[in-house]
């Protein structure tokens, strides 16, 4: 079943316009895959209508101007609604083709750039990083010692063995980000020199470089800038900027035209999301998505939209390939979406371990190790989500990918809970009961 849907007067004329873009194949919405062979449950046409209606009542309650949920399953759009506004300043309403900024949605899209390169032979997993990036070669460790005084001078220790590349996919390397944490070196990470000027990914990944890791590799998943550094591996491993490369091996050839660090076409910069003023900041560094900047983030500097990442996501879902053209590897997905940070590894989950107590961590997603209590939530459901507040998941057993777009920084945590409960309630696992 296939259902476009808009707030507002103008919900036949979107309609219509999609079905048009869908019928010609174009990006971001032609959003076919290869059908799988399957009997896993599906959404009900109530279930759908409830998935909507809780959207609109948030809009109507004001937590949130508008949004845009897709869900997709058998490589087939079962549903793709737009709610509410995408700026509550003009009151224009929301549509399929609103850009957002996805924040660390951009994660896996750096990652999965990192393991194409994996796959041409041109990276290692355990390579050090300090071979595409010398400044790392001389990286420390600050522990934190507490003198008569009562203060916490740093002291700077050895790496009892390099940082390396697998580290960076999965959160291990020591690196750490500034926003949460009270540690010395937390705190040095969150100051504004960090992000000073318009600086390009290598300055960004030596200004990284000098600041002492918050645990030695291998210790602990931190989550962290670790990915930015990844970015400019990708680089130096390509000889291309981050974005160059990912135009070419994946954005183009995927039909994600919308997909990039900035919004340079001025015609395009009313369809960009815009927050309630209290949602109004930015990830530090990430600043206003329609202004040119040097910085690629490949962490937290794309923007896109729920067609484009579907698109990606379903790449993924199939193994790698999609339309009949391979990305990656059938190996290389199930690598990366597995537990790599699990019991054997030793590696540290702490209170700020965010895929939380049910999930491991792969090469770039938080993945699905036991079901929440009180549910089959399915094992190996990968997923991540955003600053903003969007979120998206593949649920693999089920052959599902859910994309939901907001630009709400404050709620997305509460709305993504709430939504995914009530997906997987609808497709008989049970309500999560912690």
């Amino acid at each position: 079943m296939k259902r476009w849907r808009t707030d507002g007067a103008i919900r036949r004329c979107l309609v219509a316009a999609a079905l048009a873009v869908l019928s010609l194949g174009g990006s971001p919405h032609a959003l076919r895959g290869e059908p799988k062979a399957t009997d896993a449950p599906t959404f009900s046409r109530a279930a759908l209508d409830q998935f909507g209606d809780y959207v609109r009542s948030e809009i109507t309650a004001g937590k949130i101007p508008g949004a845009v949920m897709l869900i997709q399953q058998h490589g087939k759009l079962v549903d793709l609604e737009s709610f509410g506004v995408r700026d509550p300043g003009t009151g224009a309403p929301m549509t399929p083709d609103t850009i957002f900024q996805i924040y660390s949605m951009s994660k896996a899209v750096t990652s999965v750039a990192a393991m194409m390169l994996v796959d041409d032979g041109k990276l290692a997993l355990d390579d050090p990083v300090s071979k595409y990036i010398p400044s790392f070669a001389d990286a420390k460790v600050g522990v934190d010692v507490s003198d008569e005084a009562g203060k916490y001078p740093l002291k700077l220790e050895p790496l009892k063995r390099p940082i390396t590349i697998r580290d960076l996919l999965r959160h291990t390397s020591g690196i750490t980000y500034g926003f949460f944490g009270e540690t010395a070196v937390q705190k040095l990470y969150a100051d504004p020199k960090l992000y000073a000027g318009d600086f390009d990914n290598a300055e960004f990944a030596d200004r990284i470089a000098t600041l002492p890791l918050a645990d030695q590799p291998a210790v602990r998943w931190n989550y962290s800038h670790s990915t930015d550094v990844l970015g400019r591996v990708v680089e130096v491993a390509s000889g291309q900027t981050l974005f160059q490369f990912e135009k070419q091996r994946l954005f183009d050839p995927l039909g994600m035209s919308e997909t990039t660090y900035y919004v340079a076409d001025t015609s395009k910069w009313a369809r960009i999301a815009q927050a309630y003023p209290v949602d109004r900041f930015r990830v530090a560094g990430i600043r206003d998505p329609a202004l040119p900047r040097r910085w690629e983030s490949g962490g937290a500097g794309l923007v896109s939209t729920a067609g484009d990442y579907a698109r990606f996501l379903q790449m993924l879902l199939n193994g790698g390939e999609l339309d009949g053209k391979r990305y990656l590897k059938p190996e290389t997905v199930a690598l990366m979406t597995s537990d790599q940070i699990g019991p054997e590894t030793g590696i540290i989950h702490d209170p700020f371990y965010f895929p939380g107590p049910t999930s491991g961590f792969g090469l770039g997603f938080a993945v699905r190790t036991s079901p929440p209590p009180g549910t089959t939530w399915p094992l190996g459901e990968y997923r991540w989500d955003a600053a903003g507040g969007s979120f998206y998941f593949v649920d693999p057993k089920d052959d599902l990918l859910v994309v939901f777009m907001v630009q709400a920084p404050t709620q997305g945590g509460r709305i993504q809970l709430t939504l995914k409960t009530m997906m997987f309630e609808a497709l008989g696992k049970g309500q999560r009961k912690d």
